[in-house]
């Protein structure tokens, strides 16, 4: 922050926009001293690290935005080591469980909407689309399937290469969710990391790799990779991940909301609060700025108002669904 006196008639002026500026600045350096601690999500954070890096620079408190993967951010969550956790799933049961004995109590906002995305090697031109049936072939537990004709009798004779999300990513728990049937299912003969970047570098490399995270890796890397058209189970429609797709909800099922989780005690430090606040009134913005897709404005509007008025608690059952609108989940009675 920069403060420009210009040049001033009269002393009593000059000395009263000096003092405002230097209980400014005390403001200011006093804000750089708070420090706000995130971790979660890998595919929240780009949204999270667009929106703290905008409130450091407007405010001057510092934020810390970390990446252990969904479940990790709730791990740490729940032991008090943070002040907010950024997750790409809802809170589990035995998260929930977790904060409750700790004393944690949170608010779950939700902040956008991902289309989870299926990538491939561009060179893998065979590949027009996939179907839930064929991806759970893929990837359940015990799977054998380690070439492409094996997936789908047209498809050539190639060996199969995977990479995706590791087990504490709030992703791996929503695909396997949608996709094999049950959360956290999944064969284990795969390249796995929370960070995102490996499975691009993966799957560029190999004509025959296929990997899924969220789609601001895609958009980021769309020069690199193959996003897949995915077979809506409904419509029969194979549909790409796309703005477009996920508001008009026919990216079904890998379309999902993303959320924060906001420790209740922590936001009675003012800076927490106010980086909340500032975090809902930009993230529909900053989301399709870095490659998501904004809520509709209304549900900011719901959100920000359960937040004001200190409604805690989860709208979920303490598992993930697939499908789920966040207008819906917003009409729910929150529960800790």
């Amino acid at each position: 922050m920069k403060f420009i006196l210009k040049p001033l008639q009269g002393s009593l002026r000059a000395a009263g926009l000096i003092a405002a500026a230097t209980i400014g600045l005390q403001a200011f350096t006093a804000n750089a001293a708070e420090v706000i601690e995130i971790d979660g999500s890998s595919t929240v954070y780009p949204i999270t690290e667009a929106v703290a890096e905008e409130f450091q620079a407007e405010f001057g408190t510092r934020v810390t935005v970390g990446i252990s993967g969904t479940g990790g951010g709730f791990k740490r969550f729940c032991r008090g080591e943070t002040d907010i956790a950024e997750a790409s799933r809802p809170i589990l049961k035995e998260e929930m469980v977790a904060c409750a004995q700790a004393g944690i109590k949170y608010y779950e906002l939700p902040v956008a909407y991902d289309a989870l995305t299926v990538v491939v090697n561009p060179a893998s031109t065979f590949i027009d689309q996939l179907t839930i049936p064929e991806l759970k072939a893929i990837w359940e537990p015990g799977s054998k399937v380690n070439n492409w004709n094996q997936v789908r009798s047209s498809f050539p004779d190639l060996p199969l290469k995977l990479a995706g999300p590791g087990a504490d990513s709030g992703t791996f728990d929503y695909f396997t969710e949608a996709a094999v049937g049950r959360s956290k299912a999944s064969r284990g003969d795969y390249q796995a990391s929370e960070d995102d970047n490996v499975i691009v570098q993966f799957v560029s490399r190999d004509k025959g790799a296929l990997g899924y995270f969220g789609l601001a890796y895609y958009e980021e890397n769309a020069d690199k990779l193959k996003a897949v058209p995915i077979v809506n189970p409904g419509t029969g429609t194979a549909v790409s991940p796309s703005v477009a797709t996920v508001l008009d909800g026919s990216y079904n099922p890998l379309a999902r909301p993303m959320f924060i989780y906001v420790k209740q005690k922590s936001v009675g430090r003012p800076a927490v609060r106010q980086f909340v606040e500032y975090y809902l009134d930009n993230a529909g913005m900053l989301a399709r700025e870095v490659g998501y897709v904004n809520l509709p404005d209304e549900d900011y509007v719901t959100t920000k108002k359960r937040f004001a008025d200190g409604v805690l608690g989860t709208g979920f059952g303490g598992k993930p669904e697939v499908g789920i609108r966040v207008g819906d989940l917003l009409k729910r009675q929150p529960k800790l």
